[in-house]
């Protein structure tokens, strides 16, 4: 099973760069959708993934529908959008044979609308509050929701405790 985190026409190296160094510590390939808004090379880009660059692996894709060929299953493909009508812990995303990809939108516009209209039923989204804010930040989005597909895979082998070096917790 592998888990794909994919950025749609990507704006913001600092996003991009946060949401590498998650895609790092949970073993999640980074599909990025061009075109992106910046260049790979931006220095505000590697600052946030900070020295895991190495430790992600990142596809490039020219454009949604070359992305979407790659999709094995398109029943495990989810749109991240605050306009859908299911949350994110809804799907079940546990079956150790499968691939699941999460597709989320550019940081201004999301998803392209017509696409979205065609595919209501692979939407998820996180519950807010849209009177106060417009929407959560690209970052915190995807950590929010590839830990809940980790959660459902009981986290894989991901290590659950953290190994302190000065043993000062013993």
């Amino acid at each position: 099973m592998t888990n794909h985190i994919v950025l749609f026409e990507p704006l913001m190296p600092a996003n991009t760069g946060n949401i590498a160094r998650t895609c790092a510590g949970t073993d999640t390939v980074l599909d990025l959708i061009e075109p992106l808004g910046f260049s790979i090379d931006d220095k505000h880009l590697k600052r946030a993934g900070l020295d895991y660059w190495d430790k992600v692996q990142i596809k490039y894709h020219q454009n949604l529908p070359a992305f979407l060929k790659t999709v094995k299953n398109p029943q495990n493909l989810f749109l991240v959008s605050k306009f859908a009508n299911q949350d994110y812990t809804d799907p079940d995303y546990s079956d150790p044979n499968e691939d699941y990809y999460l597709l989320f939108g550019k940081e201004t516009t999301g998803l392209p609308e017509p696409f979205m209209r065609r595919n209501p039923e692979k939407a998820i989204r996180i519950p807010q509050d849209d009177a106060h804010i417009r929407a959560l930040n690209l970052s915190n989005t995807c950590a929010i929701v590839i830990y809940e597909v980790l959660r459902q895979q009981n986290f894989n082998d991901l290590e659950r405790t953290h190994r302190y070096p000065h043993d000062k917790l013993k």
